[in-house]
């Protein structure tokens, strides 16, 4: 058991390390920073003003396939109708992990 917790943080980096790759692959990271406001939101302001918000997840995934504005300032998000929407979902889903 202790082997297994002591992977844990290895694991997690892990993760991170290829959600960092998909944002970057998918173009993400042109606008967007984990903990920095680039054009877009930080990844972490995200995942704290929707922590604990059971619908986020949803509307996110829709809010990055089609695109909007308003929500972080007057600047728009573009569509990205590019990314297979199940790389979306994934993104999306580890933004709102991070602490």
């Amino acid at each position: 058991m202790a082997i297994l917790l002591a992977a844990t943080p290895a694991m997690a980096a892990n993760d991170d390390a290829a959600m960092l790759e998909l944002a970057d692959k998918s173009r993400c990271t042109a606008c967007h920073d984990v903990h920095d406001k680039v054009t877009g939101p930080a990844w972490i302001d995200v995942a704290k003003r929707y922590r604990g918000d059971a619908g986020a997840l949803e509307r996110l995934v829709v809010k990055v396939r089609d695109g909007g504005s308003g929500a972080w300032g007057t600047v728009p998000m573009s569509p990205n109708k590019r990314v297979p929407e199940e790389n979306i979902r994934k993104l999306v889903s580890w933004i709102l992990s991070l602490k």
